[in-house]
């Protein structure tokens, strides 16, 4: 198997793949203090899908930490940009290789429980000084919603990158 190089064609598709993820996090997404419900998961699932794990996880904290800086919503929180990186390495790891929908399901259950559910709700506490089981009550809401809107998602795209992917890094 032939070593994919780094090139500039991949870098201008993750800048690409990091803007679109700003955009949809910040301007198109609902927002409250404690949860979060839109489609900004799209850019981070592709770049993960087809670039691999490091790939994911540099759009997930390079679009949290700019969004952060340029279109701030609450305080800053480096929790936060971990918690995007761990999304995108998770992502990585479970779909760059081979996407089942077994795969798209576990990708999204290990994102939304683990990341979600519980690191991003002890960061909304540890920031805000509220309490844990009551946020993770709230925000349970939030993956309620989300767990089956990404798999759906994530399922149309495993079908519809193929021809992408061949485009993308050729």
């Amino acid at each position: 198997m032939q070593e994919k190089k780094t090139g500039s064609r991949t870098i201008v598709m993750l800048g690409l793949l990091t803007a679109i993820e700003i955009v949809l996090s910040r301007f198109c997404s609902i927002s409250a203090w404690n949860i979060k419900i839109g489609l900004a998961f799209v850019p981070l699932v592709l770049a993960a899908m087809l670039y691999g794990p490091l790939a994911g996880g540099a759009v997930g904290a390079v679009g949290d930490l700019i969004g952060a800086l340029l279109f701030p919503i609450g305080a800053y929180f480096p929790g936060f940009t971990l918690t995007a990186f761990l999304n995108g390495m998770f992502f990585g790891l479970l779909l760059h290789k081979k996407r089942t929908m077994p795969r798209v399901i576990c990708a999204v259950a290990v994102t939304q429980l683990c990341c979600s559910l519980l690191l991003n709700t002890l960061w909304i506490s540890l920031l805000y000084g509220s309490p844990f089981e009551k946020l993770l009550i709230a925000r349970g809401v939030q993956c309620t919603v989300l767990v089956p809107t990404q798999i759906i998602v994530i399922g149309i795209l495993t079908r519809s990158t193929s021809l992408f992917a061949r485009q993308a890094i050729a």
